[in-house]
């Protein structure tokens, strides 16, 4: 995810004028160039404990109504093998809180 990604109507609307030096698609990346005293960069919430711990960067807040999407991809049409649903349910409702 990069706040560019958002639209630069999202940065106008909160009246923001960052002065970005790079947009990354890769997480890592990112987290990279946001090391700690260099830079912020937009963390998916599903793995921000992972990004505090790992790349010792600090939450410093939250944005409503910014969205990732993650994708599943299989050459069948509907999963089928047990392990696969199983995981793909977990998923759902452990890292995306949905509700089955």
């Amino acid at each position: 995810m990069s706040i560019a990604s958002s639209g630069p109507d999202w940065l106008e609307r909160l009246e923001l004028r960052p002065n970005i030096v790079g947009e990354f698609q890769d997480t890592a990346l990112c987290k990279a160039f946001a090391s700690p005293g260099r830079g912020i960069c937009p963390i998916p919430t599903v793995i921000e404990r992972e990004v505090e711990a790992q790349a010792g960067l600090k939450l410093i807040g939250r944005v409503d109504g910014v969205t990732e999407r993650y994708y599943a991809i299989s050459v069948e049409r509907k999963v089928k093998h047990p392990a696969v649903v199983k995981i793909c349910e977990e998923a759902r409702v452990k890292v995306f809180h949905e509700q089955s």
